[in-house]
């Protein structure tokens, strides 16, 4: 027998018969009820087995349990395959065997108790499931129903005085199934609204199981609630009439039905006589979902066509609730799958994103960035390209109070200034040609985050000025929009230009300078901490490795020794590179000297760069005259290649053209 909770008793319960192919007529327990079982109408359940004695069993709730005693029965009371002798505990699940009569207790209408696996039935009707059903008797239906009259389109039928209160109730059950957190609780709200609105004595909802195929069949529906005004036990709803409503998609109201072996529905006692009944579809959308039942056992106050047609109304919203209720538990299901893919990716960042090294310059930095990430602040961050500029920006935002924020970036050298102006500030449908949508720019979705701007520096006079706007918290409008759009971005920006150069030069605003310029910090080149090179090589290493699935454990010595004592112009970023390339072409377990491959472009500007000034030949000089005179020497060496004499520099191609004009230097003819 099945072990039951206290929480698990102090829910409601009910006994199921079992009638040969489902789980059909439902009891419902009540605390401080007695359920009597047995062969004498007395009982409260009824079995019609010659196995079972008048006074067979009972069912009762004590000290915190639901319970079933034997009554001294002739041929005795089986639970979940044990013989029961006194009391005994039921927990959800187990099954009841008298006879040939199969009782299941449950706590709950939602979940079916397994099938029994002897095939036996707990009714005595005189049609099983096997059998192919009777022709159904077409006079004892009387009304059938698509939509509502009240629904209707027309005019002079919608503005009846009847017609406009049903639409108010209808209007309030909405407003209460609305708030309805689970399919439990909307099914009791629609059995309570028509337990209010109908004469019907008892109201049920049956839904098609979760694995039904797309043309419900009777045998596919469950009760999963149902509603008693006199605490009599429900009947499901004859299969026939089932087919019927579930084949047509229409309501059905039947009446005077007690001749019709199909549509007469009895009680547990046999004496109750369902006078009328009626069945609605819950369909959407060419779907059927399920039933809705009632049924009346007053003659003299039958259900009606008006009870038929605002039933069928209530099943339709039925319909429409169960669907938003199950998108909604969908969303919520991948809300929480996207939660926990953030949360893994987040860890996933910690590793990958991580600052290397353990040299005082990363000391230095780390601590830095502790201190300066707890505020708001904007940050400049300088340094060399490819020294990791946006790795400390990103490790900035994630340790903020802004971590549950965006993280955008966007490199202002890699565009114009037109194309920049609308990545920054976005802009409306029309605003120019090509601008066939509405773009929202970096400002925007960087909200309550964190915008990186690689190369600041490059950004043209003009935008800076409404740059310049933003950071000192005006709105600023979309190209060709008119709203004001507020945000709240905290600004880290990058360069490897020489601002304070540029703003005495006029190509930078000073104001937006002193903007930018909150907090600083340094990218320190990857040259000036080779400590850092091994722990860095160790780390992109192991990253590819795990890539490529390549069988790779380590360095050599010789190796470390070359990776250490080589320039590494291009920084970290060129590292990572060299790494990558030499887990592609190693074929030995561990990387040998000879299986790095270093940069042969860069081992080349390295041994041709230009020779340092010889003390002998000093001369007074300012310093913006050795720098002219040394770019002038280097450009004459790479005969006017910029791309190529920027990377000798260790500068972008777009400083050298600035320094150009500076100086106002161009090709000789």
């Amino acid at each position: 027998m099945a072990e039951t909770s206290d929480a698990e008793a102090n829910q409601e319960a009910f006994l199921i018969s079992w009638d040969g192919t489902s789980w059909r007529d439902v009891v419902r327990l009540r605390h401080g009820r007695i359920v009597t079982v047995g062969r004498s109408a007395t009982n409260k359940l009824v079995l019609r087995d010659d196995a079972c004695s008048r006074n067979h069993c009972e069912v009762f709730y004590s000290e915190g349990h639901w319970k079933l005693r034997d009554l001294d029965s002739r041929n005795g009371t089986i639970v979940s395959e044990q013989p029961v002798d006194g009391d005994v505990r039921l927990g959800a699940g187990d099954v009841v065997c008298i006879g040939q009569c199969r009782l299941a207790f449950t706590t709950s209408l939602d979940s079916q108790p397994p099938s029994p696996d002897d095939g036996t039935v707990i009714t005595d009707r005189e049609t099983s499931a096997a059998s192919s059903p009777p022709p159904h008797d077409e006079s004892s239906i009387l009304h059938r129903s698509v939509v509502p009259q009240f629904l209707t389109a027309e005019d002079d039928v919608a503005r009846q005085p009847n017609n406009e209160q049903e639409l108010a109730r209808l209007y309030r059950l909405g407003l209460e199934m609305g708030a309805a957190e689970t399919r439990q609780q909307l099914t009791e709200v629609v059995l309570k609204n028509l337990a209010a609105e109908t004469v019907a004595d008892i109201s049920a909802v049956l839904l098609a199981r979760p694995d039904a195929p797309d043309t419900v069949a009777p045998a596919d529906l469950l009760v999963v609630a149902y509603d008693s005004r006199k605490d009599l036990p429900y009947r499901r709803v004859s299969d026939n009439l089932s087919r019927v409503v579930l084949s047509g998609r229409e309501a059905v109201l039947a009446r005077d039905v007690e001749d019709d072996q199909q549509l007469a529905v009895f009680d547990s006692l046999g004496e109750m006589r369902a006078m009328s009944v009626i069945c609605a579809p819950i369909h959407c959308d060419d779907r059927v979902r399920g039933l809705v039942h009632l049924y009346a056992t007053n003659p003299d106050n039958a259900l009606d066509r008006h009870d038929l047609e605002y039933t069928l109304a209530v099943a339709r919203q039925l319909a429409l609730a169960l669907d938003h209720l199950s998108e909604r538990d969908s969303l919520k299901s991948g809300l929480a799958q996207a939660r926990n893919e953030n949360k893994s990716l987040r860890q996933h960042f910690d590793n990958e994103f991580r600052l290397i090294g353990d040299s005082t310059a990363m000391a230095d930095l780390r601590e830095k960035i502790v201190l300066i990430a707890e505020t708001h602040a904007n940050v400049l961050i300088r340094g060399e390209s490819g020294c990791g500029k946006e790795l400390i920006a990103r490790n900035i935002h994630f340790s903020s109070p802004r971590r549950e924020g965006p993280f955008v970036c966007l490199n202002c050298a890699a565009l114009n200034e037109s194309l920049l102006e609308s990545e920054l500030f976005g802009h409306e449908k029309g605003a120019f040609t090509g601008a066939t949508d509405r773009k929202i720019g970096r400002f925007e979705q960087a909200h309550q985050g964190t915008l990186f701007l690689d190369e600041v520096g490059e950004i043209s006079p003009a935008i800076q000025a409404k740059f310049l706007r933003v950071l000192e918290g005006h709105p600023f409008e979309r190209i060709g929009g008119r709203k004001p759009i507020d945000v709240d971005v905290r600004i880290v920006a990058a360069t490897n230009r020489d601002l304070e150069e540029a703003v005495e030069d006029g190509d930078f605003r000073k104001d937006l300078y002193f903007r930018l310029h909150v907090a600083e910090l340094i990218a320190s080149p990857l040259r000036e901490r080779p400590d850092d090179i091994p722990l860095l090589a160790s780390f992109f290493l192991q990253k590819f490795v795990e890539k490529t699935g390549r069988a790779i454990s380590g360095f050599t010595d010789g190796a470390l020794n070359l990776l250490a004592n080589y320039n590494w112009p291009g920084n970290v970023r060129e590292l990572q590179n060299t790494v990558e390339r030499t887990v592609i072409l190693c074929r030995n377990e561990i990387v040998q000297e000879t299986d790095v491959q270093l940069s042969s472009f860069s081992s080349r500007l390295t041994s041709h760069a230009a020779p340092p000034l010889a003390t002998a030949d000093y001369r007074e000089m300012s310093l913006g005259d050795v720098e002219r005179d040394h770019i002038l020497a280097t450009l004459d060496f790479t005969n006017w290649n910029k791309s190529q004499a920027a990377q000798i520099l260790g500068i972008e191609r777009s400083t050298l053209d600035r320094k150009l004009k500076r100086y106002h230097v161009s090709r000789p003819d």
